[in-house]
């Protein structure tokens, strides 16, 4: 991992995922979460003020990146809850089957390179009856910010740490074995091109 990677991204992430309105979506996701929890990417930390800690029993934060690990300790230590960190990517979660009540997606599904992979790893994980909670920005329903999404996205991957904004959001859940029970979609405030949102909540099909 280079230095951009480790110093760079994470403040960029912080910064441009830490606004009002994607906190507000953060809100409408995170405090279902309930029992064990996987949040996958878990970044700089940013759910970590909305969880439910009376429903919570502890969060295993799978986050590969150390930067992000080093800004996320402050928000670690202000809501109570314990974190326990796995350090690989979204591939390879080190957890038994059937380890996790409910896993959270928030951001992070645009940067997984073998996402299909990374779907899979959370089903095996999840118990039967858990859920999987998201919320994620990708393709947007309209052509003309479909052709500029596809124009920008090779150069927006590269300076934003592998996010596309060109995923299906909920198509790529339903590829990943995942039945979407819950589902809102729609433009946030800002630059159509990365603004428009899929949040709800899956089962393991």
């Amino acid at each position: 991992m280079g230095l951009y990677e480790r110093h760079v991204i994470p403040r960029l992430i912080d910064v441009a995922c830490g606004g009002a309105d994607i906190e507000a979506q953060r809100r409408k996701v995170v405090p279902r979460a309930a029992g064990r929890v996987l949040e996958v990417g878990m970044g700089p930390g940013l759910n970590l003020p909305f969880y439910d800690r009376s429903r919570v029993e502890f969060v295993w934060g799978l986050e590969p990146n150390g930067g992000m690990r080093s800004l996320a300790a402050a928000r670690i230590e202000a809501s109570g809850l314990e974190v326990r960190w796995l350090d690989l990517p979204g591939e390879e979660i080190p957890l038994d089957d059937d380890a996790v009540d409910t896993v959270v997606l928030t951001y992070t599904l645009c940067s997984i390179a073998g996402w299909e992979a990374a779907l899979g790893q959370m089903r095996r994980v999840l118990k039967p009856g858990g859920r999987l909670l998201f919320s994620e920005h990708g393709e947007a329903p309209d052509q003309s910010v479909r052709t500029w999404q596809r124009r920008i996205d090779p150069v927006w991957t590269r300076l934003a740490g592998g996010c596309h904004i060109t995923r299906r959001i909920p198509a790529l859940i339903e590829q990943g074995g995942f039945v979407v029970e819950q589902l809102d979609e729609g433009y946030l405030p800002g630059p159509k091109i990365a603004s428009y949102h899929s949040w709800g909540s899956a089962l393991a099909g």
